[in-house]
């Protein structure tokens, strides 16, 4: 076999398993297409324990070095398919088939979409799911920002020094963002709009101005804008392993257990796609816990004591 494991995903929950696996003298492989996986959108974190303040993508670029630095190695590459049933697992990426003893997925989640009319067509000709990416194209000029979470809040507060004027819009009347947070908000000059929806995205070559509907009276307005950050959250990315035969939960999440073990014997699963609390440090635990059990599983636990299939199999 090629590999003793195969992480899929270079966010910090498949940055974490690498880093102890190959600790582990396993012969581990990361692969992934965005370094730092949603943490890379963050344009500040400040509460990843040992690290003051540190953006998102400085984080990535640090754990990669930690990862490499013990051993594992890194490809940047999209999976496009599994085979995980068997003893020897098989991995396909656009380049390349790889086989290992176990595998962890760490594939994170990806950004969901408002829905709105106009979204689709307006995809990087003013419509961004990425504040950090994208706010310098927007310097001097009004933009919006949809959604009530601590990425819509945070996203807002960093784009008031890049535009000249920026306005959240939520669909309720109050927000679900840290409380630290909700005051700068409030102490900032961003506008915003409560109980208000996005129905359209409108504008000719690129965005102009969004449709705005009132959810408790349904009168509409329009809203000039030359660009809309759309901040609503993300859904787990499971649809390669849900058909290679992954258990996954009702709101499409894998499912794991507190060793991070999947349905499928050697295969492990953790960070965001497995549905835990969305939290950097909570990615890099559950990437710990997931490679220590790949690690117990390919030894037979720590003392060899019993056979690789044989730890691994439900009880």
């Amino acid at each position: 076999m090629d590999y003793d494991v195969i992480i899929i995903g270079i966010g910090p929950a498949g940055l974490s398993a690498g880093i102890y696996a190959a600790r582990r003298k396993l012969k581990t492989l990361v692969i992934g297409e965005k370094l730092g996986g949603q943490m890379a959108y963050a344009h500040v974190v400040e509460n990843y324990p040992g690290i003051k303040t540190v953006s998102g993508m400085e984080l990535g670029e640090i754990m990669k070095s930690q990862a490499t630095d013990s051993g594992c190695e890194v490809v940047n590459d999209t999976v496009i398919s599994f085979d995980i049933s068997g003893e020897t697992k098989k991995v396909k990426t656009q380049s390349k088939e790889y086989t290992s003893k176990t595998v962890i997925i760490a594939t994170g989640m990806q950004h969901r979409k408002l829905g709105a009319e106009g979204e689709d067509k307006f995809i990087g000709k003013g419509v961004s799911y990425c504040a950090t990416c994208d706010g310098p194209l927007f310097k001097g000029k009004t933009v919006a920002v949809v959604g009530g979470s601590d990425s819509a809040v945070k996203s807002a507060l960093y784009l008031k020094d890049v535009a000249s004027k920026v306005i959240l819009v939520h669909r309720k009347d109050s927000l679900r963002a840290e409380e630290e947070n909700q005051r700068l908000l409030k102490e900032s000059d961003v506008e915003v709009v409560w109980s208000s929806v996005v129905e359209k995205i409108d504008g000719d070559a690129k965005v102009s101005k969004i449709i705005l509907k009132d959810v408790n009276t349904e009168e509409t307005c329009d809203l000039d804008v030359d660009g809309v950050f759309i901040e609503i959250g993300e859904v787990p990315t499971t649809q390669l392993v849900k058909a290679a035969g992954v258990d996954i939960t009702e709101n499409n999440y894998i499912k794991v257990n507190s060793d991070m073990e999947t349905n499928i014997p050697g295969v492990y699963s953790a960070g965001d796609v497995t549905g835990s609390l969305a939290q950097i440090i909570t990615a890099a635990s559950g990437g710990a816990v997931a490679a220590m059990s790949a690690y117990l599983f390919i030894k037979g636990g720590f003392y060899g004591e019993k056979k690789p299939l044989d730890y691994g199999a439900k009880k």
